[in-house]
């Protein structure tokens, strides 16, 4: 709890001088539980990797809507400012669950929130498989961004409660893995399906158009989400917090092994929970800006990371390819092909960013976007009207496309997520995510809703916007973006 009102000098190095003592002792204590290992680490690999489902999710829903995008164009017959609105009024529903995911699991706990998720998943898939009109098309996509939302805050706090200390770094990294490994199956599967209907997104597949089966293959992940939901413990902090020491401890048991003192790792969570800061907006409140400065620079990061217009290239790719007289099975390949790029742009990522720092990615990421977009941009400009790319034009859009990918992923794609981790001071960490979490979804509409009607007034314009932005996020980061690598939590001020 923070103080209300001023307290002396003395007294505040002698709150000082005990809070050091706890931390110290509670250090100790959870020392022997830090260098225990799992008696069965299998068993804690396969927790992990059921609660990274939600992960899986979350990357599936995102870009398997790059899929259907021409099929819903052509069954409502709808403009492309209608249709932006279909596609991006899932991150309403994405804002809305995690809002509301972290104060739900504090409740009902972390399971019962994965439940739920699972629920919300599968009823959305359903519900898109089978629309009445486009009304309720874009309802079901509401639903299915909520459980996206929710499925963002509660993978990766479930993952860091549940892994033992000494693994605590490598399974946390399973969340984004699931993320990225989702994009690259759903464009898969939708390739797929769209040879099954020979290439055409409203051809009749298992009695439905392709469009809606790509939409409701997501029902046969999700339902294996909410079974595995099943059969992995509850959160031993959730545990504690309501009471139930005993439960906990046997979870900490199964996880960190049985070696540990588990009295001593309850009290350290105990500990922890005790002297948490719950923080508010009220105390990002300062400076001219109204907002502290480093709040700013959160929400500079989440801003920079979406006006670059990566959401393009996951939900619109393959009417962009079609847009420029690629086939439309070739389109779907390409989207998938820019998805395995993904994956391995997160994987370098992971390797690099403790090595050389999360400033010098970042800015090698703004640079190589810079120049794959402004590429695009030119590649883009000699579109013919017959709506086809000449083709050292095609070639050189192709390559680029998958280098902004590349670029993305090996930088801005995980460093954001690191830096909002790290970057904050203790006493406004959470509402400070919070709120460059929120600025995120915002710009990630903003981008979706914007492109298609951008598209359709001058495609190279589009991603002459979107180099503009990759330009100016390299001065953003010289000038305002502190390196946090190596640094402890307790040092950023």
């Amino acid at each position: 709890m923070r103080p209300t009102g001023k307290a002396a000098p003395h007294s505040r190095q002698r709150g000082r001088a005990q809070e050091k003592t706890l931390t110290s002792t509670a250090m100790a204590q959870g020392s022997e539980g830090r260098k225990a290992q799992p008696d069965h680490l299998g068993h804690v690999i396969f927790i992990t990797a059921a609660a990274a489902m939600g992960g899986f999710l979350f990357g599936y829903d995102s870009s398997v809507i790059n899929g259907a995008v021409e099929g819903i164009r052509g069954k409502y017959d709808i403009g492309s400012a209608a249709l932006a609105q279909v596609i991006a009024i899932a991150l309403i529903g994405c804002a809305v669950g995690a809002a509301v995911a972290g104060k739900l699991a504090d409740r009902i706990g972390r399971i019962r929130v994965m439940q739920i998720s699972a629920t919300l998943f599968t009823i959305s898939a359903v519900g898109s498989a089978v629309p009445f009109s486009l009304y309720d098309l874009a309802f079901w996509r509401v639903l299915g961004g909520m459980a996206i939302g929710m499925a963002s805050v509660i993978g990766p706090a479930y993952i860091a409660e549940v892994s033992p200390p000494a693994y605590r770094g490598r399974l946390g990294a399973f969340q984004q893995a699931a993320i990225v490994v989702g994009i690259a199956v759903s464009q898969l599967v939708n390739w797929g399906i769209l040879n099954a209907a020979d290439g055409n997104q409203r051809g009749k597949v298992l009695g439905i158009e392709a469009w809606q089966l790509m939409l409701g293959v997501m029902v046969v992940p999700a339902v294996l989400y909410g079974l595995l939901s099943f059969a992995i413990p509850e959160s031993p902090r959730f545990l504690i917090s309501i009471g139930k020491t005993d439960k906990a401890k046997e979870i900490l048991a199964e996880v960190e092994g049985h070696a540990i003192d588990v009295d001593k790792r309850v009290a350290e969570i105990e500990h922890a929970m005790h002297s948490e800061e719950k923080s508010t907006f009220k105390d990002l409140i300062g400076g001219k800006g109204g907002l502290l400065p480093i709040v700013w620079v959160g929400i500079g990061l989440s801003v920079f990371q979406q006006f670059v217009g990566i959401n393009v290239a996951f939900y619109y790719s393959s009417t962009l390819w079609q847009s420029v007289g690629v086939n439309p099975e070739s389109s779907f390949f390409y989207s998938f092909t820019t998805s395995i790029i993904n994956i391995v742009g997160t994987v370098i990522a992971m390797i690099l960013v403790d090595r050389i720092g999360r400033k010098p990615l970042a800015l090698v990421g703004s640079v190589g976007m810079a120049l794959s977009l402004a590429l695009e941009a030119w590649a883009f400009a000699s579109k013919t009207a017959d709506g086809t790319l000449p083709t050292t034009q095609g070639t050189v859009a192709l390559v680029a496309a998958h280098a902004f990918v590349l670029f993305f992923a090996l930088s801005w794609g995980v460093v954001v997520w690191v830096f909002l981790g790290e970057m904050f001071p203790n006493r406004i960490r959470a509402a400070a995510l919070g709120v460059a979490a929120s600025a995120q979804w915002v710009a990630n509409w903003a981008i979706t809703a914007s492109f298609p009607s951008l598209a359709d007034w001058n495609l190279s314009g589009a991603y002459v916007i979107y180099a503009v932005f990759a330009v100016l996020s390299i001065p953003f980061v010289l000038k305002f973006v502190k390196e946090t690598k190596g640094k402890a939590l307790e040092e950023m001020g």
